[in-house]
This record gives structure tokens, sequence and C-alpha cells, in this order.
């Protein structure tokens, strides 16, 4: 029968390679097995045609195991494995005893020209695990004595061969939790008579098939844990006797079909973890049985269903981890057998419904991660078998109801990230079974109530970021089960809790940031499990205790800005997993202990800001992982150790204001990786090393206030990453280099030197020929004279055109001056040269036109090249107010990221309003991907790190910043290359510059295509639209195009029900770029990953997106393998799991 020849191939995909020896014991009954073995394969070999004779020629003698071609036998003795595939044998295997073979354990007679039937004796194998004789010519029916090998047997593969009967009365089909790979088949479906089908935990891929629709008489069908795909079978709904399915942890996509409401008598529906999206069909109601309901982990949207309190029987139900919208429904109090209730991770809103108390059966609440606003329901101390209470990330806020303390079941309270207010209830004492109590970063204030000391099984304890007062509790860890306390950032204050001493549970431990005073001389003890502390920003005193050293699981600690006095213990340095030691501003003397050499993991060393005295260790070049060494603000002495050089990790090296002498010492040099090098106020002496000029990555280098002398070296001139210079207050002499750090330092940075000269206003000019003195001072005394008439001059010329301009034109141009002295402290350039440089803005310099103005290339005197943007005056000629102006110009300017173009100035006056920026070599991002010949130069890795660029700069600018700059029009046309193809983001804040007070300031959308879907129906503009805009340039990127249409696919996708678009299910590799090569080799893993996260910034509802911050993060890690070959991968199966990165 044609389905048994498929269903045995099917069977033959199953894998093992393990093998088990049994150990006999050497004896003559082990030589008498061996004969008795030899017999039997000597007589099989006698029945094979005389080729396979031939090809068994080793086959004599007394004993298998002496040299005899394709078998295996134990080193006690006995044949374990005969493997002839492919060997070209022709017979039957009637002939092989398979009784004198007891030991074998693989029999592989795969790939023959075997016949006859498969001899019932082969049930005989009692200890076989491998058994394949496929692809030969074996006829009749398969021997029910096969199942007796099934108490052992791994593998059965029958494949390709002749056989014939059927498997239609069988009842239950159990292959779980084995290797199986391959398809499904779709002859499953004539096995009618089955009543139970678990193929779970294999390795199978493809489609359900829809003939499993014919099963009609399943109960039980289990497919999870495998790798299969597509949509689910319409056809399911046919199982009507079903009890439970269970789909989850598979890569399905596409929506729930509706035939599932036809399922009846399902009590028990998983289908979590997979890439199903749309809403959950409201058929589902229809299912009054059901117990058991997980669809977690999917990308399912919309409301909940209609009528989802009609399902009374439920026990368990998770619909976590989806974008579900809309409120939680008050009818959920109907589902009174709910043991547990997880909506977590979703969009919903609303209230929690007081209908919530009525479920007094639950033990595990979750509604984290939500948009959930208004007060925790009092009726919550209904659910007094609640074990679990989970509501944190949400925006709840009122007081923490007394009613919580009626969970006497709890063990798990967590209301971290809302806004609740008012004080911890005394009630919550009553929690003797709390384990986890999550507090942090709300509102809450008051002092913690005494009651809290009955809580005496705490294993983490979360205050931070609060508004609490008065003391820690003191009996904190009287249960000895404390392993997380944090309560960073209130106004604690009075002594460490004394019960910490001896609480050696502890592993994490952050009190920074309160108003703590005590003595931590004796506070604290020997902690075996410890692996973070910092007691920062404190008033605490005393001195270190020895004792920290024996803390041997310490990787950071941190008791920095406090007013710890005595010495640093030498012991400490026995705490060698540390990797981050803090002591900076406290009071500590003496030197630094070289027993610190010992923590070989170190890679943050700040001591700075104390009264440390001595010398630099010069053991510290054993430090082979530092990167951050501050000693800065101390009394250290002596030269400064060669041995730093040895610590080529540093990037921060600062050795400030101490008493440092000598020389710098040539190797430091060596330490290519530096970035921040500052070893002013100390008296160093003798020249600058030239070593110093190898520091490619050097950005901020001060060596101001020493007694150095000499020229600076001309290395200095390849510091192209030098971004601030101070070299004031010294000896130097000669010119400077001529890189853009030293060009717009400012004067106070060559200031008190003996005789610096440079091509910069704010120096003299470096001799190149003789000079008269006296002619050089005449010209200083006309200098002088002129001074006051060329003041009274321009005065009067003042008034004068003050009467000739109106009022308008007068106030703007007074401010012309003022506004272009942003661009370098020193008035290097003035309006006239950008006026000059662009030949008042003369088409022909234009090089491109953006939404709001056009940018023109500037040659500047200088011999600087800039872009000049000039912005185009709105209707009616209303420009912004200049204060306004100016106050935008100020934020602009005090930007500096390296993936933010640098803005140099500005100007408004009545005929011109201009920004000036640096100039990018490449252009636009947009003009590359539209030109043939550089789109094609620009790679899959250059687009890449373009990407990661643009998400650098906007995490920045979301969050590194304070207030926050929201750019309101991302575009490819808004993303500058420079000459290393690095993305740099330009045109922060335009629609500000023109209108901040207009119905522009809140309307404003950007640049068609790229803007958010829900501005076109709200006026308010935050960073989420600004994440919009990065999935699509980011899209545009990968694909070497405008996204537009596949845009509009997801988002209508997004906002209906219907079947499945075709978008789903086209392929990844049919959207890239076609002008690039579709093999991407080492990069396929990023593509792929980067595709998820681009979709999930494009969700349709804006909270649902990720933060940039949260998308720089995942774009920053490593990323996992493919679960499947790129070139399989479809959009659908990405669509969705970019929002694993929140």
């Amino acid at each position: 029968m044609p389905f048994f020849f498929f269903f045995v191939i099917f069977l033959s995909s199953l894998y093992s390679s393990s093998h088990v020896y049994a150990s006999f014991p050497i004896s003559l009954a082990a030589a008498a097995g061996e004969l008795k073995e030899a017999e039997a394969l000597l007589t099989w070999k006698a029945s094979l045609n005389n080729r396979s004779q031939s090809f068994l020629s080793s086959w004599f003698g007394d004993s298998p195991c002496n040299n005899w071609v394709r078998v295996v036998c134990h080193n006690s003795g006995g044949v374990t494995s005969l493997d002839l595939h492919s060997s070209g044998l022709r017979g039957t295997l009637h002939s092989l005893n398979f009784s004198s073979l007891p030991n074998l354990l693989t029999l592989n007679l795969y790939n023959n020209s075997l016949y006859g039937s498969i001899p019932s004796h082969i049930s005989n194998l009692s200890k076989a695990t491998f058994v394949d004789l496929s692809f030969n010519h074996f006829t009749g029916h398969i021997p029910v004595e096969v199942g007796l090998l099934m108490r052992s047997l791994s593998v059965l593969a029958l494949a390709s061969n002749n056989l014939t009967g059927n498997l239609t009365n069988l009842t239950l089909l159990h292959l779980f939790d084995n290797h199986l790979y391959g398809s499904i088949p779709y002859e499953v479906e004539f096995l009618r008579s089955l009543h139970e089908l678990d193929f779970s935990g294999n390795d199978l891929n493809g489609s359900i098939p829809s003939s499993i629709g014919n099963l009609v008489n399943l109960t039980i069908l289990h497919l999870f844990d495998n790798h299969l795909s597509g949509s689910i079978p319409k056809e399911i709904g046919f199982l009507t006797s079903l009890n439970e399915m269970q789909l989850s942890d598979n890569i399905l996509i596409g929506f729930i079909p509706q035939e599932v409401g036809l399922l009846i008598s399902l009590n028990d529906l998983e289908l979590s973890n997979n890439h199903l999206f749309g809403s959950i069909p409201s058929s589902i109601v229809k299912l009054g049985n059901l117990m058991t309901l997980y669809l977690n982990d999917n990308n399912l949207s919309g409301p909940f269903p209609q009528g989802i309190g009609l399902l009374k029987s439920l026990n368990d139900l998770d619909f976590s981890d989806n974008n579900l919208i809309g409120s939680i429904p008050s009818s959920f109090g109907n589902l009174i057998y709910l043991t547990t209730l997880y909506l977590s991770d979703n969009c919903l809103s609303g209230s929690i419904p007081q209908e919530v108390g009525l479920l007094r059966s639950l033990n595990e609440l979750d509604f984290s991660s939500n948009n959930l606003t208004g007060l925790i329901p009092t009726s919550i101390g209904n659910l007094t078998n609640l074990a679990t209470l989970l509501l944190f990330d949400n925006h709840l806020f009122g007081p923490i109801p007394q009613e919580v303390g009626l969970l006497r079941s709890l063990s798990d309270l967590e209301l971290s990230n809302n806004s609740f207010t008012g004080s911890i209830p005394p009630s919550i004492g009553n929690l003797r079974n709390l384990s986890y109590l999550y507090l942090a970063d709300n509102k809450l204030s008051g002092p913690i109530p005494p009651e809290m000391n009955n809580v005496t099984h705490l294993k983490e304890l979360q205050l931070s970021d609060n508004k609490f007062i008065g003391y820690l509790p003191q009996q904190i860890c009287l249960g000895g089960m404390l392993e997380n306390f944090s309560a960073v950032g209130n106004h604690f204050t009075g002594p460490i809790p004394s019960s910490l001493r001896n609480c050696t549970s502890l592993f994490r431990l952050r009190l920074d940031r309160n108003q703590l005073e005590s003595n931590v001389s004796e506070d604290f003890g020997i902690y075996p499990n410890l692996n973070y502390i910092d007691l920062s920003y404190n008033k605490l005193y005393g001195e270190l205790s020895k004792r920290w050293g024996r803390c041997h699981s310490l990787t950071s600690m941190k008791i920095s800005h406090n007013n710890i006095s005595g010495t640093i213990p030498a012991e400490l340095g026995e705490a060698t997993q540390l990797q981050l030691l803090d002591l900076s501003s406290n009071h500590l003397v003496g030197g630094i202990p070289k027993e610190l050499a010992n923590l070989t993991s170190l890679f943050n060393l700040s001591l700075s800001d104390n009264k440390l005295s001595g010398q630099v260790p010069s053991e510290i070049g054993k430090l082979s992982d530092l990167a951050f060494f501050d000693v800065a603000l101390n009394n250290l002495s002596g030269s400064i150790p060669e041995q730093l050089g040895e610590c080529s990790k540093l990037f921060y090296l600062n050795l400030s204001n101490n008493n440092f002498g000598e020389s710098i010492p040539p190797e430091i040099g060596n330490i290519h990786r530096l970035q921040n090098l500052d070893l002013s106020q100390n008296l160093l002496t003798e020249e600058i090393p030239v070593q110093i000029g190898e520091l490619q990555r050097l950005e901020t280098l001060n060596l101001s206030h020493n007694k150095l002398f000499g020229s600076i070296p001309s290395t200095f001139n390849d510091l192209l990453s030098l971004t601030s210079v101070d070299i004031s207050y010294n000896q130097l002499e000669g010119p400077v280099p001529s890189i853009k750090a030293f060009r717009e330092a400012p004067f106070e940075a060559f200031t008190n030197n003996k005789g610096l000269c440079g091509n910069l206003t704010t120096l003299k000019a470096c001799r190149t020929g003789g000079r008269r003195k006296n002619k050089f001072s005449v010209w200083i005394l006309v200098l002088i004279l002129s001074t006051p008439l060329l003041i009274f001059s321009a005065i009067g010329t003042h008034f004068l055109c003050r009467r000739l301009r109106d009022k308008k034109v007068k106030n703007a141009e007074a401010h012309i001056e003022d506004l272009f002295a942003i661009w370098g402290h020193d008035g290097e350039v003035s309006y006239e040269d950008i006026i000059q440089a662009t030949e008042d803005f003369n088409p022909k310099n234009c090089i491109g036109t953006g939404g709001h103005g056009d940018v023109y290339k500037a040659n500047l005197p200088t011999g600087r090249v800039v872009a000049v943007k000039r912005l185009r005056s709105t209707q009616n000629n209303e420009m912004a107010d200049l204060k306004a102006f100016e106050s935008e110009i100020q934020a602009l300017a005090a930007i500096r990221h390296r993936n933010i173009v640098k803005f140099y100035g500005s100007c408004s006056s009545a005929k011109h309003s201009f920004l000036v920026y640096e100039f990018m070599d490449r252009g636009s991002l947009g003009s590359i991907l539209t030109n043939e010949e550089k789109a094609i130069q620009l790679d899959w890795s250059m687009r890449l790190n373009v990407i990661k660029g643009m998400a650098r700069a906007l995490s920045y600018i979301h969050h590194g910043c304070a207030p926050p700059i929201i750019h309101r029009d991302i575009s490819s046309n808004n993303v500058l290359l420079d000459s290393e193809y690095e993305a740099h983001i330009s045109d922060f804040g335009t629609a500000r510059l023109l209108k901040p007070d207009s119905s522009n300031w809140t309307s404003f959308a950007g640049t068609p295509g790229y803007t958010a879907p829900e501005l076109a129906y709200t006026a308010k503009v935050d960073a989420k639209s600004d994440v919009y805009s990065f999935g699509v340039v980011t899209l545009e990127v990968i694909m070497g195009r405008h996204p537009g249409e596949l845009v509009s696919s997801l988002l209508s996708m997004a906002s209906s029900s219907s079947s499945p678009s075709r978008v789903y299910h086209l392929l990844l590799m049919d959207v890239l770029d076609h002008r690039l090569s579709p093999h991407l080799h080492q990069v396929s893993e990023e593509v792929v990953h980067i595709v998820k996260i681009a979709f999930a910034c494009l969700h349709a509802n804006p909270q649902c997106r990720p933060t940039m911050e949260q998308v720089y993060q995942k774009l920053s890690n490593q990323w996992p393998p493919l679960s499947k070959p790129f070139s399989m991968i479809t959009l659908g199966e990405l669509l969705g799991h970019g929002d694993e990165i929140s």
C-alpha cells in the first residue's frame, strides 16, 4: 500500500548515533558464543550469490572477531555491529539465524539487493538499537513480531522497499522525544482509526498536512516542540473529537483559523511560541470545555474576543507576549476556576477591573508590561490563594491598597515601574511567605513600616528610585535568605541594617544615592556569594575592612563619594574576581597597595579625589584587562610608571592633579586603545614624547599646568580622532599641529606657554623669514591709536542704519554677530564669509534640497568646507521668534556624537537665515541608494554599519540628552555618509526652528513615506515617531529602494483579519537589493535579525514599538544562529519577532 511506503520513509528519518555496549566476561562461554555467531554468519554467507560471497571473503574461521570485514565486536568478545550498507549483497535473510547474535546492537543492511520477506525471527535481536533494512527489495507484510524490538530499538528504517499491508487499525502512534526530521507525510490520513498522534519533541519541518483533517477519531494531537511552519490548516475543524491540541514551540505563521471553534470537545489548546498573527478568533468562545488556553509568545493583535467570559471551565490562560490592545474585559470575572492568568507584555490599556477579585482560585496573576492605568482594585484582597502578583511596567497610580496584606499566600509581589504614591501599607508585614518584593521606580514616600521586619523569607527586595525616608529595615535579613537588596536613589538616613553583617546569602547589594550615615568598619562581614555592591553617594565613614578580601565572588565594589578614611587594605587584592573597584571621592590615605595587581580581571580602577600618596606601583602593568584608570586629585608623586604601557586595553587614563614629576613615559604611546588622557596639574618636565602621536584613537588630551618644554611633536598631526586638547601653562614653543582639534580649540587651551605659533586666529603666525621688531611695533601703535576711531565710527554708522531700516529688519540684523559667535569661540568665520563662499547662495553651489531649505557647499577662506542650509521663509514670511531660534541653536550646538553631523552655527537676518553644518563627502544615503554605481559600492557590511550608526545616534538623542531630543524627520535624505561610509544624522529640529509656537510644531509630519501612521490623526510627535521612521530607512537600506509597498501591506494586514497577504510568503532573499550579491555569507544572520527589528519598529501601535535604546542594545548583541537556511526564510516568519528586543 502506498502509505506504508511513505510512512516507513518517515520512520527512517529517525537518527541516532549512540551505541550501548554491555560488558561480557571473557570465558569459555564467550568463546562458544563466538563459534555460534561464526556458524550463523557463514551459513548466511553461503546463501548469498557468488559476488556477495566474494565481497565477504574475509569471513572464515571460528571467530568473527578476527578481522572479518564490516563486523565489530566488543572488547570482551561477541558481535555487536554488522554494518554491510551499500555492499552489493543479493539474497534473503531467511538463512540468517538471528538468535545466534544475542549481543547485536547495530544491523545496517541499507542499500543492497536483498529480497524476500522480512523473517519473523528478526525479533530475536533483543538488544538491537539500530536496524536499517531500507533501500532493498523486501516484499510482503511487516511481521508483527517486529513490535518486540521496540523495547530497545531507537531506529527502525524500512524505507524504499516493496512492503505491503497497512496500519489502518492503528489507534495510538507515539513517536515523541526522538530525532525525527523531515515533513509529516500526507499519507498519515490513512490512519483513520487513530486516537492519539504524538510527534512532539522532534525536528520535524514543513507544514501540517491538511489531510490530518481526515483523522476524525483523533482525541490527542501533540506536535509541539518541532520546526513546523506554514499555517494551521482550516481542516483541523473536522477533528471534533479532539480533547488536546498542542502545537506550541514551532514556527507556524498566519491566522488562527475560525474553524478551531468547531472543536467543542477540546479541553487543552496550546499554540504558544509560534509566529501567529491577526486577532484571536471570535469562535474560540464556543469552546466551553476548554480548561487550558495558551496563545502566548506570538504576534496576535486586536482586542479580546467578545464573550471571553463564556469559557467558564478555564483553569489556565496565557495570552502574554503578543500585541493585544484594548482593556481587560470585566467578563474575566466569570472565569472563576482560573488558577493562572497571564496577560503580560501586550499593549493593554484601561484599568484593572474590580471583577478580577472574583477569581478566588487564582494562584498566579501577571498583567505586567502593558499600558494599564488607574488604581489597583481593592477587590484584589479576595484572592487569598494568590502566590504571584505581577503588575510592573505599567502606568498604575495611587496608593498600594491595604488589602494586599490579605494575600497571605503571596510569595512574589512586583509593582515596579509604575506611578504609585503614598507609603508602603503596614499590612504588607502580614505576608510572611513573601520572597520577592519589587517596588522600584515609583513615587512612593514615607518611612518603611516597622512591620516589614516580620517578612523574614525575603530573597529579593527592590525599593530603588522612590522618595522613601527614614531608616532601612534593620532586620531585613533576619531569615538569612536575602540575595538581592536594592534601595538606590531614595532619602534613607541612619545606619546600614545590622542584619546585613551576617547575611551570607547576599548576592547583590545596592544602597547608593541615599544619605546613610554609618561606620563601615564593622557593618559588613564575609559574603561568599556577593557579586556586586554599591554604597556610593552616602555619608558613610570609618575604614575599609580587611574582610572584603575574603569575598571571593565579588566582581564590582563601589563605595565612592562617602567619608571613608584610613588606607586601602592590601587584603583587597585577595578578591581576585573583582572587575570594578571604585573608591573615589573619599578621604583615603597612604599608598596604592601593590597587591591590587593580583586583581587580574580588573577593568575599572577609580581611586580619584582622595588623599593617597606615594607612587603608583609598577605592578600596575600586570592588570592586562584594565580599561579605566583614574587616580586624579590625590597626592601621588614620583614618576609615572612606564609599566602603564603594558595595560594595552586602557581607553581612559587620568593622573591629573597630583605631584607626578620627571618625564612622560614614552611607553604610554603603546596604549593604542586610549581615548582619554589627562596628565594635567602635575610637575611633569622635559619634552612631550613623540609616541603620544601614535594614539590614533585619542579623543581628549590634557597636558596643561605642567613644566613641559620644547615643541609639540609633528606626530600629533596624526591624531585625527582628537576632539579636545589643552596644553596651556607649560613652556612649549613652536608651531601647533594643523589638525581639526587644534584649529577648533579655544584660546585658553594654548595660553601661558613660551612661544606657540600657528595658522590660528588665537595664535601669532609662525615666522617664515626675518621681520624687523620696530616695524611690528609701529603696526601695534597704529592699531591702538585707530581703535577708538573705529569704535566711534561703528557706533555712528549703527545709529544711521537704524533710522533707515524698518523695525523688523533692524531687530534681526542686530543679532547676526551674536548668533554667529557659536561658530568656534573665536570669530573665525563671519557672515560675509558665508555669503561670499556660496556666492550669495548661487544655485550652482546648491548640493541638495530639503523640506525646509536648500543646502549649499561652501569653501571658506580658512580652507574648511562646510554645508550651509538656507532656510526658506514660511507662509506670510513668518520666521520663528528670535529667542527660540537662539535657544534651539544652543541646544543643537551642544550635541556632540560620532553619528550626528556636527552643527557649527547659524545666522538669522532679514535677508538670509541659515544653519552651518559639517560637510559630508559621500552625500546622503538616499542619493547613494538611487545611484547604481554608488549603491553597489555600499556593500552589505557597510549597510549594516550604517543602520547601527543611525540607531546609535537616535538612542543618544532620545536617551542620552537632557532634555531628550526628537528628530521628527528621519529619512534616507537626512542620513549623510562621510568618506568612510559612517552614518551621520542631520537636520535636527528644523521644524521647531521654523515654527515652535504654531500648528506646524505639533502637526509636523516629516517626509512623506517615512512618517508614522498615527501622525495622520494625532498632533503628538514623540520618540516612537522616530522609531517608525528608523524602521522605514532600515528596510530601505536592506532593499535598496523605498519600502513603501511592503510597509503598506504590513500595516493593512495588521489592521485586518483577512487571510495572510502574499507578503508573508515572500522570501527574504527576494526583497534584498538585487544589485548586491545574494550570497550574504557571514552577515546573513545579522540581516535576518535586523529585518526582525525593523518590522518591530513599524508596528502600527506606537506603544508596541521598541525604544531606540532597546534597538541599539539589540543591534550590539551577538546574533543567535539561524534556525533554517537563509534562502528559506520568509517575511512572515520574521514579522512579530522583532519584539523580542523589548
